[in-house]
């Protein structure tokens, strides 16, 4: 979380680090899928990764009743000019924190460029702070992907390993696809061992080749395995894809954003 209790130094050098960080769209999936989605942000913050949750979803899909958060304001009210990002951020143990982000993305293609620019500064300050940046998208809207989830480089699906965690991670797929996605990594979670989760995603891959064709990227389970490394193992650099987010948000129109997430 940001702290205000740091040295002035530390705070400094956070506020101005160069290095963007890692941006990545988290579906989640199974009867369980709100704690899968914050079990997975929490390994990627335990290989030393300053985690920012951008949580799209709402209501029962919304990660804050999973961290017992009231709502929270939204990052659009940042542009009403009474809410300060220290008033926007709701700060969780282990984690930089949650910005509820549900209303922004919903939003974002209505703003005239000046709202844009103010939104994406915001943006690019919270940045600052973060080493990934997870924008939690609802896994019953992936049909209408948001402007964040098409201006993100990479997509995650944290699978559980469960009838309905493999039917809805093959819908999540299916619909990604469809809205240009190249390529999306696959992490399990759940799994009752090694064997189980790589049996899981072998028959996750053969239905989607057959059916899709989107090429799926295997983090292994997010329990046992380094999936940020596996995350940031892609032909962008962190700061490329830090830097494509935010270029592509600024640049969203209804079809800019639709071409920006065929990138």
């Amino acid at each position: 979380m940001i702290d205000g209790r740091e040295d002035q130094a530390t705070g400094l050098r956070r506020l101005f680090r160069q290095t963007p960080p890692a941006v990545v769209t988290l579906y989640a999936t199974g009867r369980y899928r709100a704690h899968n989605a914050v079990r997975a942000a929490y390994r990627i913050a335990g290989q030393r990764q300053r985690v920012l949750l951008l949580d799209e979803a709402a209501g029962d899909s919304a990660l804050g009743p999973v961290f017992e958060l009231t709502p929270g304001p939204d990052l659009l009210q940042m542009l009403d000019g009474r809410l300060t990002l220290a008033g926007l951020i709701q700060p969780l143990p282990g984690l930089l924190g949650r910005v509820p982000t549900a209303a922004a993305a919903l939003a974002l293609p209505l703003l005239d460029d000046a709202r844009r620019a103010c939104l994406i500064e915001a943006l690019k300050v919270l940045h600052r702070h973060a080493g990934f940046v997870l924008i939690h998208a609802d896994s019953e809207s992936a049909e209408d992907p948001s402007p964040f989830v098409l201006a993100a480089p990479n997509r995650l699906v944290v699978a559980e390993i469960s009838a309905r965690g493999a039917a809805e991670a093959y819908r999540v797929i299916k619909q990604l696809a469809a809205a240009g996605a190249g390529s999306v990594h696959v992490a399990a979670v759940r799994a009752k061992n090694r064997a189980d989760a790589e049996r899981f995603f072998a028959s996750l891959r053969g239905l989607v080749r057959r059916h899709v064709g989107v090429p799926l990227l295997w983090l292994g389970e997010v329990e046992n395995d380094d999936i940020a490394a596996g995350l940031t193992r892609t032909p962008l650099s962190a700061r490329d894809t830090g830097a494509a987010f935010l270029n592509r948000l600024a640049a969203t129109g209804a079809w800019q954003a639709a071409s920006a997430f065929r990138g």
